[in-house]
């Protein structure tokens, strides 16, 4: 039987904590070469503004073994009609016999595990004692940042900016109870201890940050797209979830192709820093980045722990979708 699991139960059953921590293991698992992740594959869609992208994965840790396949668009022009501009849906499989466990909502898990990452960089690069979070940019995925960064680190002050007013005073007040949050302009955001940004812009618009600011580049995830001046890069010890995706399209794409940056730049990666193999922050980092285009296995893991707490909970409709043999 395969159970159907929609975003309400997502929603029910997803603890942000345990997300976190199942993307920092999967990450380790990656390190170790317990991961099979096959470049992500995209189907570009000029007529429509948009992509598909087909992310295959398979994570073995000490929860077990776990696979999926995530089917996912990016429409960046869909906010004008009122839909989300990344939709996906996961297909979560048993490992030791193919069968289809789950089909479920993979929207609302993308946001999910990429705020985990997010806090997991988070947690091994910004300060201990960082206590300020600036978020750029007032998307969906604003949210998903927020619950998974005050995972790792105790934030007591939230720095919005978004050119649309209007939806960074909505995210201000749906967490106006957590923290202190104002609505600021991205060099005010920027200067926080913490920085997410969540834009698709393809000309930089964070020219200044804080001297041991931590940034977690979200929005940079296709060729051309660059949130962060090269200026500030440059300077920066710079963390990737995975080199290949982040040399064609995380935020490094664009000064790596212009020289500002070369390949010995982008050597470090977030799996090695959790193994143990490289140092998280050290006392003579000033500026860290973050670069996250998104990886299979973060979806993999998410997957699992959603899918482990629905089966718990009895929840989602349950129904044959393969034929046994007769």
């Amino acid at each position: 039987m395969v159970r159907l699991i929609g975003p309400e139960i997502v929603r029910q059953v997803a603890d942000p904590g345990a997300i976190v921590t199942a993307v920092e293991s999967a990450f380790a698992a990656a390190a170790r070469g317990d991961c099979q992740m096959p470049p992500k594959s995209y189907i570009d869609l000029p007529n429509h503004g948009g992509d598909f992208r087909s992310m295959p994965g398979y994570v073995a840790d000490e929860s077990g073994e776990a696979a999926a396949l995530k089917w996912v668009n990016v429409h960046p022009g869909n906010r004008r009609s009122g839909l989300p501009t990344v939709m996906g849906t996961i297909v979560y499989n048993d490992p030791s016999t193919g069968r289809p466990l789950a089909v479920m909502d993979g929207t609302l898990i993308t946001r999910l595990r990429t705020g985990a990452a997010a806090a997991v960089a988070t947690d091994h690069l910004a300060r201990d004692d960082a206590s300020t979070l600036g978020v750029i940019g007032a998307g969906a995925q604003t949210d998903a940042q927020f619950e998974a960064i005050r995972t790792v680190r105790e934030i007591d002050r939230v720095v919005v900016a978004d050119e649309d007013r209007t939806a960074a005073a909505e995210f201000a007040s749906r967490h106006a109870d957590r923290a202190e949050v104002s609505v600021e302009t991205v060099a005010d955001a920027a200067r926080c201890d913490i920085v997410s940004t969540l834009t698709p812009v393809a000309e930089p618009i964070v020219h200044t940050a804080g001297e041991e600011t931590h940034i977690n580049a979200i929005g940079a995830d296709a060729t051309g797209k660059h949130e962060i001046s090269d200026a500030i890069l440059a300077d920066a010890r710079i963390v990737v979830d995975d080199v290949e995706q982040c040399r064609h399209s995380g935020e490094v794409n664009v000064p790596l192709a212009n020289g500002r940056l070369d390949d010995s730049d982008i050597t470090e990666t977030l799996g090695a820093i959790v193994a143990g193999d490289r140092p998280g922050r050290r006392a003579s980092d000033g500026v860290t980045v973050f670069d996250s285009t998104g990886l299979a296995i973060q979806d993999v893991a998410a997957a699992r722990v959603v899918y482990e707490a629905a089966v718990e909970r009895d929840l989602g409709e349950t129904y044959d979708l393969v034929e046994t043999e007769r």
